[in-house]
Formats: structure tokens, C-alpha cells, sequence
């Protein structure tokens, strides 16, 4: 979430960061998926309940720096404002995982999104979640407003759930290069308190599918 130059083995890309609004995460358990393959099924890290700013990190990757190359780095939730003195993996609470190893989020459509696991369960309708929600040939539908330059940015999209009762919502963001595994990370502050959480789309960090954590 920092803006600005930042070197990729022999290149120099340009970062810049993105609000996505708000959002609501009543439960505390924050959910991190592909929303059109795994919504409802993804990893669950623990957070204070609340309602969190979401941001996305997009960087220049075109040879002229002039913006005709855009990819997704970064999706992050913040959960409090201070100083980063490291960067973990995201977990539940009590919970340990191995050196090197990281929970992660399976994509094979392209996105990843962030809700409350809890208000997935109570805020989509029925089965057909494609037909009815996703591509429904409405301009507010999932694909619709993910396309729109003029919902949020174009790739993104903050999305109330269609049975939410509270303005419980998703927030989307195509996934960097694409397809692929992306780990969950955390930023620390020195007292180990978790600062944000985001889906890394090794776009920063490495694209190179040797470099993907394994699940």
C-alpha cells in the first residue's frame, strides 16, 4: 500500500494505491476467496469485528511506464492505522503455521475478493448464484460492475450482497496475472499487532508459478 517506484528484478515499476470503499466484516471472520469459484468456502482469517477501508495496490508494468499495462498487486484490508515492522502470514487466532508457509486463495477466475464469512452465508440467494447474481445481464450485476470504470475502477468492484440485511458486502479485484495460488499476508506493527491483510499477487513479489506458495 505504498505508492511510488519500486525495483522488479531489472525493471522500475510505478505503484499506485486505490480506495475501494469500506467493508463490513460484523463477524469478525474474514473470509479471502475467488468469489466466482470458492464464495462461501475460502480461508478465514480472524479480525475485531468492524467495518475496515479496502484498498488495492496496481502497478505499471508497461515498458513506457505510461499506464497501457496494469496489474493488480495487492488487495488489502486495513484494520488500523501505524507503522509496519514486518510482514507475516495471516492466520486465525492461536493458530501457528510453519516456517515459510502461508494460507493461500486458489483463483482459477481471475478474482479475489474479501467478505465476512458469516455474511456469505446469510446474503446469497439460493444456488444459482451465476445466473442470479454474477452475469445476470443487469448492470448491477457482479461482471457488470467489475467492468464499470465508473463503479469504483475498472477490474473492481464493492458489491452489497443480495440478501444482506445490514449493507454486508464483497469486495472484488481482478488477480494480478491471473490464475494461480496467492498467499495471505499480514503487516505487523512492533508490538505484533496485525495492522492489514492482503492477498499478495506475487505481481511485486514474483509472478513466476515456481515462486507460488503451494496450498
Amino acid at each position: 500500500m505504498q505508492p511510488g517506484p519500486v525495483r522488479v528484478d531489472d525493471e522500475t515499476w510505478t505503484l499506485t494505491v486505490h480506495d475501494l470503499g469500506v467493508l463490513r466484516v460484523p463477524s469478525g471472520k474474514l473470509e479471502a476467496s475467488d468469489p466466482f469459484v470458492n464464495l462461501g468456502e475460502g480461508q478465514i482469517i480472524d479480525v475485531p469485528p468492524g467495518d475496515y477501508p479496502v484498498r488495492v495496490t496496481v502497478a505499471d508494468v508497461s515498458d513506457k511506464q505510461d499506464g497501457s499495462h496494469l496489474r493488480e498487486a495487492y488487495l488489502s484490508v486495513v484494520l488500523a492505522e501505524g507503522e509496519v515492522a514486518s510482514v507475516g502470514p495471516a492466520t486465525r487466532v492461536a493458530e501457528e503455521l510453519p516456517a515459510d508457509e502461508y494460507w493461500v486463495v486458489p483463483v482459477d477466475a481471475g478474482t479475489v475478493g474479501f467478505a465476512d464469512a458469516d455474511a456469505i452465508r446469510s446474503g446469497m440467494p439460493g444456488d444459482d448464484w451465476y445466473d442470479e447474481v454474477f452475469d445476470n445481464g443487469k448492470d448491477d450485476s457482479w461482471f457488470a460492475l467489475m467492468d464499470s470504470a465508473e463503479h469504483l475502477r475498472a477490474g473492481c468492484a464493492n458489491i452489497v450482497l443480495p440478501a444482506a440485511t445490514a449493507g454486508e458486502n464483497v469486495v472484488l479485484a481482478h488477480s494480478g496475472w491471473g490464475d494461480g495460488v496467492y498467499p495471505i499476508l499480514s503487516t505487523l506493527d512492533a508490538t505484533g499487532r496485525s495492522l492489514a491483510i492482503h492477498i499478495d499477487l506475487l505481481v511485486v513479489g514474483g509472478s513466476d508459478s515456481d515462486d507460488a506458495p503451494e496450498a
